[in-house]
């Protein structure tokens, strides 16, 4: 059976533009190098919220404030099927600290596309466009 990961991601704005951080080389070549929404996994008992505060703490030394629930989106990726609930959130101030990730980029929406993206992520580039 596929083992299944459930995460919590966020669509970070600050001002009119997206956070999105790339992710270190990986031996998993379709998430190597791919652009993401940053985030992690729900730890036992955690609600989604208590776990993104904690991620963004770990991976960017950041505190966001989580607006509105955005999306669910379940991928299968060749060895694991995610499920990630994604959230709208802000923050007052661009400064951050890369705990993980190897770079990132503050673009408005109509340059998200620029990217290439994890695949789980794609769905949610795609609503954000769609949205405008």
């Amino acid at each position: 059976m596929m083992k299944k990961i459930k995460v919590v991601a966020a669509v970070i704005f600050w001002n009119d533009l997206i956070l999105c951080v790339q992710r270190p080389k990986n031996n998993l070549l379709y998430i190597s190098e791919k652009f993401e929404f940053p985030g992690g996994k729900i730890e036992n008992g955690e609600t989604n919220e208590d776990a993104l505060h904690r991620e963004l703490l770990e991976e960017l030394s950041i505190s966001a404030k989580i607006k509105s629930f955005f999306m669910t989106v379940v991928h299968e990726y060749p060895d694991f099927e995610l499920t990630m609930h994604s959230y709208i959130c802000e923050v007052d101030s661009s400064d951050l600290t890369l705990c993980e990730h190897i770079d990132k980029k503050w673009l408005k929406i109509n340059e998200l596309n620029s990217l290439d993206w994890a695949g789980a992520d794609i769905p949610i580039v795609e609503k954000l466009i769609s949205n405008g």
